[in-house]
């Protein structure tokens, strides 16, 4: 899964870029429609976990018996009960705070370590590259998902857990683009006039590498918060994510899988929710990557 995403992005060497050029990535952004409607969709979406609380007045863990499964359109929960009379409509939004944090931390941190380590060995390249890059191509030879299947299997399941898979899982695909921007940046002329003038490399790196390869790896990485949504909803579904009854979107799905023949709709209302999310991050990865093609 995140090969594929992975070709998507082919980091080329980079002017050295200003400010307005960020203004101007920013201005296409938001003139691309797509890009825009997805944007709006999410700020939406991350805007309603955030503020659950404000916008519900129902307790995501407790529920009724006498309410249960009640459908769409109910009178007092707009969108169903789940399984336990437990508003919908709540248990999404709530759900909505573990499933984004769960999607957005392990790529964060896998963009912190694996940029790290790739923009190490892309700058300084010879054995310290070859040790490094072997290292990755260790962890990219088992397929994601199994990777962070067996990595959360043996640590236990719970969000933590979950979130150490995801973020080691996460780090190989991260450090390959990143060693691939920095070799391809650190050639560039004005890279090489830095290092005649007897710049340090820490220098160099900060100033000059940084900036110049934060196009590629910010598109990558955007179009890898797709990925990790579905995989930490797939670990939870499992049992190796969240625990009930905590309230995420792949446990929910886990939970309402018996009830898909008496309420189908309600029962799809978590995947539907994924999607959605999914699909924004993965088309607004596309329009980030349009917007900074700058002539």
């Amino acid at each position: 899964m995140i090969s594929e995403t992975q070709n998507k992005v082919q980091p080329e060497a980079q002017v050295h870029v200003s400010r307005g050029y960020w203004q101007t990535v920013w201005r296409n952004l938001r003139r691309d429609p797509v890009a825009a409607v997805c944007m709006i969709v999410l700020a939406l979406i991350f805007a309603g976990a955030i503020f659950a609380p404000l916008l519900t007045r129902y307790d995501p863990a407790v529920g009724s018996i006498v309410s249960r499964l009640k459908p769409v359109g109910t009178e007092g929960h707009i969108l169903g009960t789940d399984e336990q009379g437990r508003d919908m409509l709540t248990r999404l939004l709530y759900g909505g705070r573990m499933s984004l944090l769960m999607g957005t931390v392990p790529v964060l941190l896998a963009l912190v370590i694996g940029g790290s380590l790739g923009t190490i060995a892309g700058y300084f390249g010879g054995r310290l590259n070859t040790v490094i890059m072997r290292a990755a191509d260790v962890l990219f030879a088992f397929p994601s998902v199994l990777l962070a299947v067996a990595i959360a299997g043996a640590l236990g399941a719970g969000v933590g857990n979950a979130l150490v898979a995801l973020t080691i899982v996460l780090i190989p695909p991260l450090l390959r683009v990143t060693e691939s921007a920095a070799t391809q940046v650190r050639a560039l002329d004005y890279v090489e006039a830095a290092q005649a003038s007897g710049a340090g490399s820490l220098t160099i790196i900060r100033v000059h590498v940084l900036g110049n390869m934060l196009g590629p790896v910010l598109v990558y990485s955007t179009s890898l918060l797709s990925v990790a949504i579905i995989m930490a909803a797939g670990l939870s579904f499992i049992g190796l994510g969240a625990k009930p009854p905590t309230a995420e979107w792949g446990l929910m799905l886990n939970t309402l899988r018996t009830a898909i023949y008496s309420q189908p709709l309600v029962t799809i209302l978590p995947g539907l929710f994924i999607f959605l999310v999914s699909l924004s991050f993965n088309l607004l990865s596309d329009g980030l990557r349009s917007a900074m093609d700058v002539s």
